[in-house]
């Protein structure tokens, strides 16, 4: 499989967000390593699963909407 590659502001804006969290949370400053290195072991963990439930998703839409055009046939 693929690794997955975030662009790099979308990156950047996760990374704030982490700090931030931790910050506001925890009270805990950490650096951008810290939290990109956190980032990429949530990706590991729950990617997959977040993955799953999305292609179970787009599947049941275009089961849906196969089942629309074979409601047009005369």
């Amino acid at each position: 499989m693929k690794k997955f590659k975030l662009e790099k502001e979308v990156k950047e804006k996760i990374v704030s967000e982490i700090q931030k969290y931790f910050l506001n949370e925890r009270d805990e400053e950490i650096g951008n390593l810290s939290a990109e290195l956190f980032m990429d072991f949530m990706i590991q963990l729950v990617g997959p699963s977040i993955y799953n439930h999305a292609i179970k998703d787009a599947h049941a839409l275009v089961s849906k909407k196969i089942e629309d055009l074979y409601g047009l046939e005369k």
